[in-house]
């Protein structure tokens, strides 16, 4: 997060103390969450300001979207590079992974097809090891 600071204060972007209690709140935060939701754990902050804090980080790659299952979307602090994500569908875990392998066949399959592929995203569901084992 301290990256996700320093780099918010370049490009025109200004650290604010609204932003940098969300980043704070984010950098706490130990499992996936909604916006709402931190706009609820950030009374003092506003609505429009923690959602446009939110698109910022994922603009820049600290934070992801992570679309569950029933439709409803969740955020949560990047580990960095490329990656998807193993979604538990009991307790919403997420969890990242990353494979090459997967990336490039993805990649074959667009090019074959003749798509210019410009991102991608992919969520795989089911139970973490956790919940499988109750």
């Amino acid at each position: 997060m301290d990256d996700a600071t320093a780099r918010m204060g370049t490009g025109g972007r200004r650290l604010t103390g609204p932003r940098r209690a969300v980043l704070d709140h984010i950098a706490a935060s130990r499992s996936p969450f909604t916006a709402e939701e931190l706009c609820e754990a950030l009374p003092g902050i506003g609505r429009a300001t923690v959602f446009r804090t939110v698109k910022l980080l994922q603009e820049m790659e600290f934070v992801c979207r992570v679309p569950l299952e029933d439709g409803s979307v969740r955020y949560q602090l990047s580990e960095g590079e490329h990656h998807h994500h193993l979604v538990c569908s009991e307790c919403n875990t997420v969890r990242e992974f990353v494979d090459p392998e997967i990336d490039g066949l993805i990649l074959a399959q667009a090019k074959s097809l003749g798509f210019r592929l410009q991102s991608h995203s992919l969520e795989l569901y089911g139970r973490c090891s956790i919940c499988a084992a109750d």
